[in-house]
């Protein structure tokens, strides 16, 4: 069955001294999600925002809240993203040492729970996991800071992984964060992504709500 696919602007690419702005033009733009990347500085070598800024956003945001956890130990923090509106929590695969655990530790929060996968990371590590997941989100640029070259061994992973879901008959959904842009978002959609990411390409141009809905009008097979 074809339908679009889901577009979640990364707000690291926003503009902070406008945060609200931006926000409100999310809201009224055909986003599906708002992506907001946690960063810890240990896990990936930056440090983005914590929960005061979540809270800020979590204020006028009036979409769902798609929160990437790019941090060590992220059980310490899973309930306070919660209750700071998260709809969607990624944990990396890279940074749990008992994955399984906090699957469960974030669908008993009531949110739906995603693995992101690092770009040396090989899918066949999530066979034991992939039909507790609600979405995998795969990095196809090394996680940490934005405006990345997008790594083009990402969509012989996406396939790889579309066919490990339809093995195991799991309802994950495949989600793409780096790099993502006009041109490769058809071949992303094509081999089996059903989630988009954009920060850069989106908060950089000149018209993002535009951009979000070229982003919108492609069709997933």
């Amino acid at each position: 069955m074809k339908h679009t696919p889901l577009i979640a602007p990364s707000i690291l690419a926003a503009d902070f001294g406008n945060l609200q702005r931006d926000v409100e033009m999310l809201n009224e733009s055909q986003a599906d999600w708002i992506h907001i990347d946690i960063m810890d500085g240990v896990f990936v070598p930056n440090i983005s925002f914590g929960m005061p800024v979540c809270q800020a956003i979590q204020k006028y945001a009036q979409k769902p809240l798609d929160v990437h956890l790019m941090i060590e130990r992220p059980e310490r923090y899973v309930a306070e993203f919660k209750n700071l509106g998260a709809s969607i929590i990624s944990v990396h695969i890279e940074a749990c040492e008992h994955l399984h655990r906090n699957i469960q530790q974030i669908k008993d929060l009531g949110c739906k729970a995603g693995i992101a996968v690092n770009p040396h990371t090989s899918i066949t590590l999530l066979e034991n996991v992939i039909a507790d997941v609600d979405l995998v989100c795969l990095m196809s640029v090394n996680p940490g800071f934005g405006g990345q070259k997008f790594i083009p061994q990402t969509y012989q992973k996406v396939r790889q992984l579309k066919e490990l879901i339809i093995k195991t008959n799991s309802n994950a959904l495949i989600e793409i964060d780096g790099g993502v842009n006009s041109q490769n978002a058809p071949l992303l959609l094509d081999a089996g992504a059903d989630v988009l990411v954009a920060g850069s390409f989106v908060f950089g141009a000149s018209d993002p709500k535009q951009i979000i809905s070229e982003l919108k009008s492609w069709v997933v097979s």
